[in-house]
């Protein structure tokens, strides 16, 4: 029988002296991310950059909007002048017997009779002068048929109207005249004249083209 004997332990021994630090290790694994830290400050405004190029022009035009409401009728406008005819007369001459002699230049043709009238405005003061009463315009028709070449014009309160001058070179027929006449004086005179300074005195034609006598008109039309 073997007999154990036990071991005695001294006391502990003064610390040695610290050895010299290992070699680190391997690095460990990166831990998760933490929590995102506080926004910081706003930093100071950077330069203005260039100006970019222009963009492209507009775009496309906008449908038409809805037509508005009619607006309301205007006011009634005052009532314009009277228009149309507002007298007419009309003179003739028989060939023959009226107008025997020739008409001298010079000298007015006659129509010594009376045809259609309407008022009072447009009147005779001898067989070849008439009145016009009132101030205003007149439309002025004659048909005179002459053997000779030869003109004929309109003359107011005795001066010659230059613009009325018609004729005819040759052959034989009428001398028609046409023309608007403006009235500046109450009670004018019109006459239908062989102009003076012509050479030829002027014979009215009778029994031109067949054997009723022809007749020369002046028909006058107040117009306004």
């Amino acid at each position: 029988m073997n007999i154990t004997t036990p071991t005695v332990v001294g006391p502990t021994g003064p610390q040695g002296i610290q050895g010299s630090q290992g070699v680190p290790g391997p690095a460990g694994a990166i831990g998760p991310q933490g929590f995102p830290g506080p926004t910081g400050a706003v930093g100071a405004a950077g330069p203005t950059g260039a100006t970019g190029p222009t963009g492209p022009a507009g775009g496309p035009v906008g449908p038409t909007g809805a037509t508005g409401a009619t607006g309301a009728t205007g006011a009634t406008g005052a009532t314009g002048a009277t228009g149309g005819v507002l007298g007419f007369a009309d003179f003739f001459a028989l060939m023959p017997p009226d107008n025997a002699a020739t008409v001298a230049p010079g000298t007015d043709v006659s129509f010594p009779q009376n045809g259609p009238t309407s008022g009072t405005t447009i009147t005779r003061t001898s067989p070849s002068s008439f009145n016009l009463a009132a101030i205003g315009t007149y439309q002025v028709l004659s048909q005179v048929s002459v053997t000779e070449a030869g003109q004929l014009i309109l003359t107011l309160n005795g001066a010659d109207l230059a613009y009325t001058v018609v004729g005819r070179a040759t052959g034989t027929s009428q001398i028609v005249e046409m023309a608007i006449v403006q009235t500046t004086a109450i009670n004018s005179i019109l006459t239908v004249r062989n102009p003076a300074g012509n050479s030829t005195a002027l014979t009215i034609t009778p029994l031109a083209g067949g054997t009723r006598p022809v007749s020369a008109h002046l028909v006058i039309t107040q117009l306004a």
